[in-house]
């Protein structure tokens, strides 16, 4: 894991579905995304959504982009993370989301359709976690972790290297309105440079 991370100021990303409310609080931006908000394609649900609200940035081959936030949301399938996205029907989000009555550690890689996985972390809830997504080559690697842990590999992920790439802070509320998410960073990096790092 490269620690050349520089933090990236908010007025930097261009908002894909502006939040109901945004606001600067302390270096930290507090979001609220409007009820009913989520990004899927169709999988299993039938539906497709693409009106979560999303702060991006160009977001090249070789680089990687991090976000942290407080998880201290608690209803069904509210979630917040980084949306990496090329266009409607290609893009991936990845970060912690309320299912099940617990908070989950996972990933949704959408090509035309949506998947999605999790991992439950219920010891994350009341904690900065943060998310890091890096680019090389035709890959994205998606690692997260709760304040100083190790980073825990949560999803590899194609990407054409060809594909021009926005990503940054994101989150969604689709049972419900009123859900606000602290992010406390957002940062820019390059890319990791090795999947297994040693040691």
């Amino acid at each position: 894991m490269s620690a050349d991370t520089r933090a990236v100021d908010w007025s930097t990303g261009t908002w894909l579905h502006p939040p109901v409310r945004v606001e600067e609080s302390g270096g930290d931006l507090v979001v609220e995304p409007g009820e009913g908000s989520d990004f899927w394609r169709h999988t299993s649900y039938g539906f497709v959504h693409d009106d979560g609200p999303a702060l991006l940035a160009p977001f090249p081959v070789g680089s990687a982009v991090e976000v942290s936030f407080r998880l201290d949301f608690t209803a069904q399938f509210d979630q917040a993370g980084v949306l990496v996205r090329v266009d409607d029907r290609h893009w991936t989000k990845a970060g912690v989301e309320v299912s099940d009555g617990q908070p989950q550690l996972g990933a949704v890689v959408t090509r035309e359709v949506s998947d999605w996985s999790v991992a439950p972390v219920p010891e994350w809830s009341g904690r900065e976690v943060t998310v890091r997504v890096s680019r090389a080559g035709d890959a994205l690697t998606v690692r997260a972790r709760a304040g100083g842990e190790p980073w825990r590999l949560v999803r590899l992920a194609p990407l054409d290297p060809a594909a021009e790439a926005l990503a940054g802070p994101f989150c969604c509320s689709p049972t419900r309105g009123g859900l606000v998410v602290r992010f406390t960073g957002w940062r820019h990096g390059p890319a990791d440079r090795e999947l297994h790092p040693e040691g």
